[in-house]
């Protein structure tokens, strides 16, 4: 009688998230956001409206925006009421437009209408979290930040990358075990990786490239026709 083959760990080992990453960027060698945005202040908007919205809605929103109004001051000039006309399409749109025009105050008031790049001055803005400071950090200043979303949490739960109960011991444990070399593009392909492939009610497990190396339980097969 053979023996049983060794059960797997939970979590990925180093080697396998090497080689997790390395597949991820051969796939997709230059990653970005899908967010519009050609300033850093563009950016910084376009996330703080995207919160609990899709990339699509807030593009299509920023699309009539921005060339309208796409610096703090044209923003303020807007008016609450005159933003909302814009931004109406998308969720939540009456506080997200409360906390643009304070933040737009504060920015023309305190930084010279410029985004600042610190963490702890990005994190004081109205409708600015962690998450959307480590985007801007990321995207706009090319810093090696890793920004938890819904769609990353899943991700690092469900394959065994970086298993967490809540965001920030996710974000912890990714800094922590990516190799630094994939650290800077690591939130672009995990979050395109959730949103497309390992999707929330039903990931499409036949077309991962990563699937050999996850330890989701429940994988998707192919439907044979």
């Amino acid at each position: 009688m053979s023996p049983a083959s060794p059960r797997r760990s939970r979590t990925l080992t180093r080697a396998e998230i090497a080689e997790l990453f390395s597949r991820l960027a051969e796939l997709n060698p230059n990653p970005t956001t899908e967010l519009e945005y050609t300033t850093p202040f563009e950016l910084l908007i376009a996330v703080i409206l995207s919160a609990q919205a899709t990339d699509v809605g807030v593009n299509k929103a920023t699309r009539r925006l921005y060339p309208v109004a796409n610096t703090p001051q044209a923003i303020l000039a807007l008016g609450e009421d005159g933003l909302k006309r814009y931004i109406s399409t998308i969720g939540l749109f009456n506080a997200k437009a409360k906390n643009v025009i304070a933040t737009c105050r504060i920015l023309v008031e305190q930084y010279d209408g410029q985004v600042p790049r610190q963490r702890e001055a990005l994190e004081a803005l109205p409708g600015v979290g962690r998450k959307t400071a480590n985007v801007v950090l990321n995207t706009a200043f090319g810093e090696s930040t890793m920004a938890v979303d819904t769609h990353i949490f899943r991700v690092a739960n469900r394959t065994g990358l970086a298993p967490g109960r809540n965001v920030r011991e996710v974000e912890d444990r990714l800094v922590k075990v990516i190799p630094p070399q994939y650290l800077y593009n690591a939130h672009h392909w995990l979050i395109l990786h959730g949103r497309y492939v390992c999707k929330a009610r039903k990931p499409d497990c036949p077309q991962c490239v990563i699937r050999d190396l996850c330890r989701f339980p429940d994988k998707t097969v192919e439907r044979q026709e």
